[in-house]
């Protein structure tokens, strides 16, 4: 619940109409203290939480300070504290947070549009440009940011991860040598296995360490940024780079109640740093995929690159994924056809070609 400071007074408002009003229409010689809480599943450790500490909140108190010299900026952060991982969305919905990360990678009931590249596998290793898609379709598509306002949120900026790669306990030099392997892909990243002939096992980054140690699984699809920290590589330390794609997990939100009551230079601003948080934790992730990938170099992990003729097979092999999801989708009243073909359009304009356009499945 946003709380606005009036001098001689506090008014804590409740999300409505009337607070936008006071806000607008209050004479510019009364200052006002606007106090919000931003919150995230996660610690600032991670890229998509540590810009929205250091960049995102300054900036916007810097910037609405120098435009409304009548109203003043505070924060309450929670980073990882307010709610589980597995409640971000709900955790703006309900108001809890003002601001915050959701991860609409555990949403995919809730945010089927918004996880769109989980059902591409291969398209492309750019997290930098899918993430500028993203947002630039969120821009263009009415349904996505309809997707979000459904559960009272407002969409600023995108958040993604870095291409997954393999980490298993035995040699991959082909496609032939997954098969009947047991390789931990919890999630939509199972679906990536299809026609391989490994087996999907269910797990979390926090759990892989023990799983392999333990032999419950032979391998792991994963990023090498959340892989090294947690030393996979430790038990598992054939790292084989196949490029299954980057993705986006989430993205930074407003709750749209708050959002509306906001002076309209605080939703210029955050408009405006939606889009650099976006950029600025792909960066992020970009410098630390090459520091992780460099590490684990440097400790001893036998790194080699899949042959380009058996990453083929592996795409060659899998069933028309874009397919089942847009029909799945659009079976839901929701344009996921539009919403595919618009993003492979995109990043081609980005200048990327996508490793597999999956458009091309898609009936006309």
């Amino acid at each position: 619940m946003i709380s606005i400071n009036i001098r001689g007074g506090v008014r804590t408002l409740s999300r409505a109409a009337g607070a936008f009003v006071l806000l607008a229409t209050a004479p510019f010689a009364v200052a006002r203290d606007l106090h919000l809480v931003v919150a995230t599943t996660h610690p600032p450790s991670l890229p998509w939480v540590s810009v929205i500490r250091d960049h995102v909140m300054p900036e916007l108190a810097a910037r609405l300070a120098s435009r409304r010299a009548d109203v003043s900026l505070s924060w309450t952060p929670a980073w990882g504290t307010l709610y589980r991982w597995h409640d971000s969305l709900a955790g703006v919905e309900t108001g809890l947070a003002d601001l915050g990360w959701v991860g609409s990678l555990w949403e995919s009931s809730r945010l089927p549009l918004q996880n769109v590249t989980y059902a591409l596998p291969f398209i492309t290793d750019d997290l930098p440009a899918l993430l500028r898609v993203i947002n630039r379709l969120h821009d263009e598509l009415p349904a996505l940011r309809e997707g979000w306002e459904k559960y009272d949120a407002h969409f600023l900026g995108a958040s993604g991860v870095d291409t997954y790669h393999l980490l298993t306990t035995f040699p991959v030099r082909s496609l032939d040598d997954l098969a009947g392997r047991r390789i931990l892909a919890p999630g939509a990243a199972a679906t990536w296995l299809r026609g391989t002939g490994a087996i999907a096992v269910d797990g979390a980054l926090s759990s892989y360490y023990t799983q392999l140690q333990t032999g419950v699984a032979d391998g792991v699809l994963s990023i090498l940024t959340g892989a090294h920290p947690f030393r996979i590589h430790e038990v598992a330390p054939y790292v084989t780079l196949v490029g299954i794609g980057a993705q986006c997990t989430g993205a930074l939100v407003a709750n749209l109640d708050v959002w509306r009551e906001l002076p309209v230079e605080a939703r210029e601003i955050l408009g405006a740093l939606g889009h650099e948080y976006s950029s600025r934790a792909a960066a992020e992730v970009v410098t630390r995929y090459d520091r992780a990938l460099a590490a684990l170099v440097a400790e001893g992990a036998q790194v080699s690159t899949l042959p380009p003729a058996e990453k083929q097979r592996w795409i060659d092999g899998l069933p028309p994924l874009a397919v089942e999801w847009a029909t799945r989708n659009e079976a839901r009243g929701l344009p996921a056809r539009a919403v595919l073909r618009a993003l492979v359009a995109a990043l081609r304009e980005e200048g990327v070609e996508p490793v597999r356009d999956w458009s091309r499945d898609l009936a006309p």
